[in-house]
């Protein structure tokens, strides 16, 4: 039986990374996943496969990807069911979320918990972070380019690699495969 996964790839079509949302179908298509389709060109793929385990898919698709695009792309996997719950997971008031930007990270394995800490010292009264499973959930009360917070630095502190999409990609995700 084939299950649903989203594939949330890191660094696509981010600088001289351009990869056309048909030919990432095809590449897709080409490790025997079926019924493929992206989402928006920031590198969401949804797909069919028998494999369940999300670290083999991720390793599977890492090296497919370096072996045809000539470099890496780090890739995060979930099931359609972990999406759905990730989706669902408010860890922020509503009231305090409303009219804000709000962002999940992805992560290969839950950060350790002195990274998490080491994340959470960060916190000021713009950003605002929530660790949860493999997911980081950053709330920003201002404009994301306003912020003195980032992607990059959201690895830096954690020491792992990660891929963040704003909370209305996730939850529109989350409901084409669910």
């Amino acid at each position: 039986m084939q299950d649903r996964h989203i594939a949330f790839l890191r660094a696509i079509n981010v600088g001289k990374r351009r990869v056309k949302m048909d030919h990432l179908r095809t590449l897709f298509e080409a490790l025997g996943f079926a019924n493929v389709a992206t989402f928006i060109a920031s590198g969401n793929v949804i797909f069919e496969a028998a494999v369940e385990d999300t670290r083999a898919l991720e390793q599977q698709i890492e090296r497919h990807l370096r072996q045809e695009l000539g470099y890496e792309v780090t890739t995060f996997v979930r099931s359609a069911a972990e999406l759905s719950a990730i989706a669902q997971h408010q860890p922020f008031p509503a009231s305090e979320v409303e009219g804000h930007a709000l962002s999940i990270a992805f992560l290969s394995s839950p950060p350790p918990d002195e990274a998490a800490q080491k994340l959470l010292s960060l916190r000021t009264e713009i950003d605002d972070f929530v660790v949860h499973e493999r997911e980081v959930y950053w709330l920003c009360r201002t404009r994301l380019s306003e912020s003195a917070f980032s992607g990059g630095l959201l690895e830096k502190t954690l020491g792992m690699a990660a891929t963040v999409r704003n909370v209305t990609t996730v939850q529109k995700l989350a409901a084409k495969v669910t």
